[in-house]
């Protein structure tokens, strides 16, 4: 009976003479490797989508703040309310105040064409109307550049994300929208959340320009302690003045990520299993050949007394090994071309872009490695039993 100490010695032993006679196959071996890193970096880069757009959303939630909407929206685009009842909104119990009052903000969201910098195509981008309580509201939000816009004028602060994405943008520029034109007067970030992709202006001056009245979409409103939630809600839909749906600010956006986030990962798993599919035939290839050349050497080790298991498990290690490289190469690939690399998409439920950059996180690479084990293993686990299965007699003839 072989001791365990004896059979890792042999395992080893025909581990390292597969992998000195890989430069003998480095055309096949090639092809498993860039095969498996084509698969890895389309995997990584589709799904880094998807990530840095769900990233986005997340850093805008704020559990301190909630979004009051007309009961039964499913966004700001179908919700709408009087200006009375965005002030008695304010007035109830669990809003935090300040020196000036309730910290709560009605706010309007339209939707205007911007070409984009890249492509001079135009995009929706969101223009919202906020009140003078809102930069205490979003707390997130801070002037980088320039200066806030000044109630009652035709003054506009932008996003940092609209700014490197839509063109026409820049401080001090002029913006004709609608009837109206617009000067940017101050530039501003969010934390990296979904404000970025905005334009900022004065709710009443909107209101006009867009012939609103005196109606908004939504009431943001900073609660005294997120633990007050309940509290501010309950009071809320409960009142037979008003027929309200309210939510914490980081539920609403992270669901809002939802669909899309869904579709981009699908949509990507399902490419990368398409492709790993040609991935596992090209391992297969490469371990059967490996296996072909090595007939002899693999007969005469097992003369020796090599046992079948150790056999088997090298073809598989070797096979892992030229997988876990090509996962390597895609996944270093994936970084590098994708991460932080900025763009915009549309938000299926606002109707407007959302700009963010892919984010190749840890755990996709992770993801990323953990397939190409896969794609290796599956393609050598064939040729491995193979391997093991070679008659010596009949292999030795070839001698």
């Amino acid at each position: 009976m072989t001791s365990p100490l004896n059979w890792l010695s042999q395992i080893i032993s025909v581990v390292t003479f597969g992998i000195l006679t890989v430069p003998q196959r480095k055309g096949s071996a090639a092809a498993s490797v860039f095969g498996t890193a084509g698969v890895v970096g389309v995997l990584v880069g589709v799904l880094s989508i998807a990530q840095g757009f769900r990233a986005v959303m997340k850093n805008t939630g704020d559990p301190s703040v909630a979004m009051v909407m007309r009961s039964g929206a499913d966004s700001e685009m179908m919700s709408v309310f009087t200006g009375n009842e965005t002030r008695t909104v304010a007035d109830f119990p669990g809003v935090a105040r300040g020196a000036n009052g309730p910290l709560a903000s009605a706010e309007l969201f339209v939707v205007i064409n911007l070409p984009k910098r890249s492509t001079g195509t135009d995009a929706n981008v969101p223009l919202r109307g906020v009140d003078p309580a809102a930069f205490q509201v979003h707390s997130a939000v801070k002037m980088i550049d320039g200066r806030q816009f000044e109630a009652g004028r035709n003054e506009i602060i932008v996003g940092v994300g609209a700014l490197n994405e839509f063109a026409g943008l820049d401080l001090g520029s002029k913006l004709q929208v609608g009837r109206n034109e617009w000067t940017v007067v101050g530039l501003f970030t969010a934390n990296g959340g979904i404000a970025e992709s905005e334009i900022w202006t004065d709710a009443t001056v909107l209101q006009g320009a867009y012939q609103r009245g005196n109606s908004f979409q939504s009431v943001f409103v900073r609660l005294a302690s997120p633990g007050a939630f309940q509290e501010f809600k309950d009071a809320l839909t409960t009142d037979p003045r008003l027929n309200v749906k309210v939510v914490r600010q980081n539920e609403y956006y992270s669901e809002q990520s939802t669909m899309l986030y869904n579709l981009i990962t699908g949509l990507g798993s399902l490419i990368a299993a398409l492709m790993a599919v040609g991935a596992v035939f090209g391992a297969l290839n490469t371990m059967y050949t490996a296996v072909a050349s090595r007939t002899r050497e693999i007969a005469t080790l097992r003369a020796l007394g090599f046992r079948s298991g150790p056999v088997v498990i090298s073809v598989l290690i070797e096979s892992l090994i030229l997988s876990l490289l090509g996962g390597a190469i895609g996944a270093a690939l994936a970084y590098f071309a994708f991460d932080g690399f900025r763009t915009s998409t549309l938000n299926w439920q606002s109707f407007s872009q959302v700009t963010f950059a892919f984010n190749v996180t840890p755990q996709l690479l992770v993801q990323g490695a953990v397939y190409a084990a896969a794609i290796g293993l599956l393609g050598g686990l064939f040729p491995a039993i193979r391997a093991a299965r070679l008659p010596i007699a009949a292999a030795l003839r070839e001698l």
